[in-house]
């Protein structure tokens, strides 16, 4: 109950401030990244604010033993910038320059929703939906050639049809 509670404040905050800067006007957003006409830099300090607490805050944070609440942190190790990671980000670009929402103000908006935001949830849905099947459908098929490789004798691991770039 009380991560819940703190979950819900922090959702809150967080989506206060983002009215608070701005976040939730999609022409404030096409503004800004529209560095080659009109370009409006204020959402610069929104970035900028962003970043600085959590430079400063993330040093203090880490030497924790654990979350405040939760049992571990989870923090990724992975590195590594593949073809899907570079696809997903170049469309989740091209969506937001288009529209000028982004996930996080959009569902705040949901306390005053337009007919715009009422397009771009479901399409935020959907493509979150599509990810999910995609990976699963991919974690299938690896597990499948392990299967097999397995069955063979043989290590696990690319097929000599594939190429270096998967």
């Amino acid at each position: 109950m009380k991560r819940n509670l703190t979950s819900l404040l922090a959702g809150l905050l967080f989506g206060f401030g983002l009215a608070l800067s701005g976040m939730t006007h999609p022409q404030k957003v096409l503004g800004f990244l529209d560095i080659a006409g009109v370009w409006d830099a204020s959402l610069l300090f929104v970035l900028g604010g962003a970043v600085g607490v959590t430079l400063v805050s993330f040093r203090f944070i880490l030497r924790l033993n654990k979350p405040v609440l939760a049992e571990r942190f989870v923090i990724t190790e992975e590195t590594h910038i593949d073809r899907q990671i570079i696809l997903g980000a170049t469309l989740f670009g091209i969506g937001w320059g288009i529209s000028g929402y982004c996930p996080g103000p959009a569902i705040a908006l949901i306390a005053s929703p337009n007919w715009e935001l009422l397009a771009f949830l479901p399409a935020a849905i959907l493509g979150a939906v599509a990810e999910k099947y995609l990976e699963l459908r991919s974690q299938a098929r690896v597990e499948q050639q392990h299967k097999q490789a397995v069955q063979n004798n043989k290590p696990a691991g690319k097929s000599t049809s594939e190429s270096s770039c998967g």
